[in-house]
């Protein structure tokens, strides 16, 4: 990884391990996907962006491969994910095929700007939800 793309992520990372994520999982309708620890086996819930199209939630993650929620969904897809402060099951598919700035252009304009100028090697993650 270059430089900058490694300096970019340790930044983005430290601020939303500090500030962000904790702020924002506490609103009450702020979108969270939780994911299980691969080591610990606890809940994990992430503040993410995206959307519903019909029976899937799409996102796109800022730093692909390299995401903690990302890497726990190689090794457990059953997640859960709160929209409009409702929890739905499902399973999640990383899609390193998929174009994800294509795919940015069909989400939340405002959480997709972020993702776009924060990240570095992004990636389209698509959950199936149940109901």
């Amino acid at each position: 990884m270059p430089r900058h793309n490694e300096r970019k992520y340790r930044a983005v990372t430290a601020f939303q391990r500090r500030i962000g994520n904790p702020v924002l999982r506490r609103l009450p309708f702020q979108t969270l996907l939780e994911t299980t620890g691969r080591t610990s086996g606890l809940p994990r819930r992430t503040p993410v962006g995206g959307r519903r199209i019909e029976g899937s939630f799409w996102l796109v993650s800022e730093f692909g491969e390299r995401s903690q929620y990302v890497r726990n969904i190689k090794a457990d897809p059953r997640v859960r994910v709160r929209l409009h402060g409702r929890w739905h099951t499902g399973t999640a598919h990383l899609l390193p095929d998929d174009d994800p700035i294509a795919r940015l252009r069909s989400l939340p304009r405002m959480n997709s700007t972020a993702v776009w100028a924060m990240g570095s090697g992004l990636l389209t993650v698509r959950v199936d939800l149940d109901d």
